[in-house]
């Protein structure tokens, strides 16, 4: 379930500042849509389940069959 503590419109317009990149009003909307799904996308890679023996690769090697 995606956090109800995350508002992308807040989100968007802090980092807008933060960065010191101006969003144009026209598309500050579509903006905020893209976050929201990123959001929710995200939320389903941290609800993925690991085992506990897991350990991050330190570099990535995509399988070859």
């Amino acid at each position: 379930m995606l956090d109800s503590a995350f508002d992308p419109g807040a989100y968007v317009d802090q980092m807008a500042i933060a960065l010191n990149l101006p969003i144009a009003t026209e598309h500050r909307l579509g903006v905020i849509d893209n976050f929201s799904r990123i959001a929710a996308i995200a939320q389903l890679v941290l609800e993925f389940p690991l085992p506990e023996d897991a350990v991050a690769a330190p570099i990535f090697q995509p399988f070859q069959p």
